[in-house]
């Protein structure tokens, strides 16, 4: 065992353990009190496949994920951005985010949404017409993205941080490097992430609502949260740029040490944030929570993992090493297991378990698998 690698294991293990909170996310998603199925357009269901049977604790287990978990992700998606550009130059770096990103998100991710949203065809229309599915898929329900979104949303990101950087070379990401490059700064690295989160998503919340969608066919994103998560991955950029053995989410920084306030009063946030959803209280208070609860979330999860996670496990670098191809695979699983359990009665507790542990597990496997080709372990 090691005490630390130079990629910084931590940052591994938790991209790993984000990954499974997205396969725990969607395998929730058909239990949950507030799932609706639209026959007319599967699309706008609020997911693809949607049990009888609910369980009102996965409502608070997909609030808790929905706060932080794509915003982490994107900061997450930014920490090697200098690093690759840097070693790389702009143009190679660009041509490697088309291979690792665009061409996965359009290629894989569209045949895999293919074979994910037939369950929800047939629940629709109660066909199994192949042709009919197909017309369906691209033309009435827009071509289906699912979770793949994530990837051509951090290719455009990564492009445009690109263009950013190769204009601006010399001042691209400093304006935070103090505060990041401080080991005792963890209440100015707060006020800058839940500042910087209120600028960005709560003019986006107010103007197009907390929860509204667009895209041009598979481009799909969430209006109200576009900047924010641009700003996330700017901040993991900025980060990033600084040594994480030695900056401010080093193992030693004051920050990290206090880890276990950080998680207590992201869970406090959260709790008020479920106190302040009701519709008696203005919007704008809720979305200020909102991005309370993730700033906490993030910082929590950050350093937690940044002070526990310092030695190897065989298991968890399996895990990390195949996280990107189980983050494509997943929701295939997902959705078959929840339509063939969906006649079986069993506690929801129970399905849920089923749908997640099978889902990860067999991702993982097929995983495993495909990165014995060359171009899928090089790439993916």
């Amino acid at each position: 065992m090691i005490s630390q690698s130079s990629r910084n294991i931590w940052v591994d293990y938790l991209r790993s353990a984000i990954t499974v909170l997205v396969v725990a996310h969607h395998s929730a998603l058909a239990y949950t009190s507030f799932s609706v199925f639209n026959k007319d357009a599967y699309i706008l269901s609020t997911h693809a496949i949607v049990d009888n049977d609910r369980w009102a604790f996965l409502d608070y287990f997909v609030g808790f994920n929905d706060t932080f978990f794509m915003s982490l992700m994107f900061l997450i998606g930014g920490l090697f951005f200098f690093r690759a550009i840097d070693k790389k130059g702009t143009g190679l770096f660009i041509k490697d985010k088309i291979f690792r990103l665009l061409i996965p998100f359009l290629l894989l991710g569209t045949l895999l949404m293919l074979f994910a949203y037939f369950p929800s065809f047939y629940l629709a229309k109660n066909s199994t017409d192949l042709r009919a599915y197909i017309k369906d898929f691209f033309a009435t329900e827009a071509w289906p993205v699912g979770p793949p979104w994530f990837l051509w949303l951090l290719f455009v990101f990564n492009v445009l941080a690109a263009l950013i950087y190769r204009l601006f070379p010399a001042g691209y990401g400093l304006f935070w490097s103090e505060v990041f490059k401080s080991k005792t700064h963890g209440f100015k690295l707060f006020l800058i992430l839940f500042l910087t989160g209120l600028l960005a998503y709560l003019p986006m919340a107010a103007y197009f609502g907390p929860y509204s969608w667009t895209g041009f066919y598979p481009f799909d994103f969430q209006l109200s949260r576009l900047l924010l998560y641009f700003a996330y991955f700017g901040i993991g950029a900025a980060v990033g740029r600084l040594s994480l053995s030695e900056g401010i989410f080093s193992k030693n920084a004051s920050v990290v040490k206090h880890y276990r306030l950080w998680c207590l009063l992201a869970i406090a946030s959260f709790i008020m944030m479920l106190f302040f959803s009701g519709e008696i209280v203005k919007q704008q208070l809720g979305d200020t929570f909102f991005i309370l609860c993730c700033t906490l979330m993030c910082i929590a999860f950050i350093t937690t993992f940044s002070k526990l996670l310092v030695k190897n496990f065989c298991w968890w670098d399996s895990l990390s090493k195949h996280a990107y191809l189980i983050y494509l695979l997943h929701f295939v699983f997902v959705t078959w297991i929840q339509f063939f359990l969906l006649p079986i009665h069993l506690p929801v507790p129970l399905k849920f378990l089923i749908v997640f542990l099978l889902s990860l597990t067999l991702s993982w496997g097929i995983a495993f698998v495909l990165r014995k080709i060359a171009i899928a372990k090089k790439y993916l």
